[in-house]
């Protein structure tokens, strides 16, 4: 693959850093410390199958009928409208509006019977995003707090040694995952690790909540269907130095204090210049490194990569995870779909259709083509799923006037597509009843997931991390899944 480096790039003066809208020390300081290599704390390293892992996450819930485990022998109200095709796996099938992914059935296994208590959009993503099934003592569904569990991006990133000395060890991408009411979903963070263990996100995607998906190829609205909102870009990461700021004017603290003077009000640590300077080095590495703009840079790609991938916010998105875990990031998590996309009470079949499994299908699938094709499929685990499944019956009564069936909340279960990462290709996990309503054999909870994860990195089972006050914590709840 051809090398290629971002042609033009500008900035405000008054900046060092941005990362989409995120300002260069406005990461925090905690983002910075974490560009050095970490200290291991978590007991001697154990080989693992996989270097990185890319987690995608469809918050909202993608239903299992409608994707990886149809019933065509159920009644209507329960098969739903779409028919299932053969994949390249023998006796397996999934829906028809996942062609790509069914043609390359033998590099991915999914999961049938991930299964938690849960049909709360908040509730769910705190259990599939930590790993952890109880609630945390004190929960709030309404915003993330410091006694929350700590997410899986965050204990990998944690755990494990950066493998790139200018890229943090975890990264969670193109947006957080906000609410349209502006409420921030628990469970994507530090929690009780503490924030400066927070994954780093970027923010390539606008805050948006007028509109749904993956923006601008296949942006719709639950009620009014598909549309375009000529103001909602995607903007790869800026990384670059201030106009007429050279790489030699770097190393006078006179003009790094000036540049960021604005900024240091946001710093954790920013109390005194000493502490500036211990992580200047690193600072300055991360702005003035090719490889580290060429990982975020997505849409200066070659036309045929973006092509693949889909010129959308899906595709960008997943080209980016893709170029990153190429530099060395051990965990890229992907939050496919602003504002839980994949929340279809109304509108399910047509939604489902036409805008949201065309672009996970395509990026999805050129993004395990060109792992394999670089050679890093083997050591590169990807685990696609949401917070919660939908519910077996079509609802017959809409939320909205005007608009066709859809399908509900449902945390009893939901399939899930593991690959890379020495799991072998073509397996399918445990099976549902005959309405794919709950799990008749080999049941998973989140917490096997999470150690699934984990084991694919080499983290021993006994290891620990340790809270602030130098308590220690498990980091597994759960047996790695097997899949044979």
């Amino acid at each position: 693959m051809t090398a290629y480096i971002p042609s033009h790039v500008t900035t405000n003066r008054r900046t060092m850093l941005q990362a989409g809208s995120i300002g260069l020390l406005g990461l925090g300081m905690n983002h910075v410390s974490a560009l050095r290599a970490s200290e291991v704390t978590t007991a001697d390293a154990v080989a693992g199958t996989a270097k990185s892992v890319i987690f995608v996450f469809l918050s909202g819930g993608l239903g299992q009928h409608d994707s990886f485990d149809p019933k065509p022998g159920a009644p209507a109200d329960i098969r739903g409208e779409f028919n299932p095709i053969s994949t390249q796996t023998p006796g397996v099938q999934i829906t028809e509006h996942l062609p790509l992914l069914a043609a390359r059935s033998q590099k991915w296994s999914m999961i049938r019977t991930l299964s938690h208590p849960y049909n709360g959009h908040s509730e769910g993503h705190t259990a599939m995003l930590t790993g952890r099934t109880p609630m945390p003592p004190g929960y709030n569904g309404s915003k993330p707090q410091p006694s929350d569990w700590p997410s899986i991006a965050s204990i990998v990133g944690d755990a494990l040694p950066g493998r790139s000395n200018n890229l943090p060890p975890a990264i969670a991408l193109p947006e957080q995952l906000v609410h349209m009411s502006g409420r921030t979903l628990p469970g994507q963070f530090g929690g009780l690790m503490g924030s400066r263990r927070d994954p780093w996100f970027i923010a390539a995607s606008p805050y948006n909540s007028k509109s749904y998906g993956a923006y601008p190829e296949y942006e719709f609205h639950f009620v009014r269907g598909r549309e375009r909102n000529p103001e909602l870009k995607f903007q790869s990461p800026n990384l670059s130095l201030p106009e007429g700021l050279s790489r030699a004017r770097l190393s006078d603290r006179d003009t790094l204090r000036g540049l960021l003077e604005g900024q240091r009000r946001d710093l954790d640590q920013a109390a005194s210049l000493q502490t500036f300077d211990r992580h200047r080095q690193s600072a300055i590495s991360l702005l003035i490194d090719p490889k580290v703009q060429q990982a975020f840079d997505v849409q200066n790609a070659p036309a045929e990569v973006q092509d693949r991938y889909g010129r959308n916010s899906f595709g960008w998105s997943l080209l980016m995870a893709r170029q990153l875990v190429q530099a060395g990031v051990n965990l890229v998590q992907v939050n496919l779909g602003n504002n839980e996309s994949w929340d279809t009470h109304d509108n399910n079949f047509p939604l489902l259709k036409n805008c949201l499994l065309p672009p996970m299908d395509r990026g999805m699938s050129a993004l395990l083509d060109d792992l394999q094709a670089l050679g890093l499929l083997d050591e590169t685990l990807i685990v696609m799923c949401g917070e919660m499944g939908r519910t077996p019956k079509v609802n017959a009564l809409n939320r909205s006037p005007g608009c066709l069936a859809g399908r509900d909340h449902w945390g009893a279960t939901q399939s899930v597509l593991v690959a890379g990462g020495g799991i072998k290709g073509g397996v399918v996990v445990g099976e549902t009843d005959k309405e794919g309503a709950y799990p008749i054999d080999n049941m998973q909870r989140p917490e096997n997931m999470a150690a699934t994860i984990y084991n694919a990195l080499g983290i021993p089972e006994v290891a620990v991390w340790k809270d602030e006050t130098d308590r220690p914590h498990n980091i597994y709840y759960g047996e790695p899944i097997l899949f044979a």
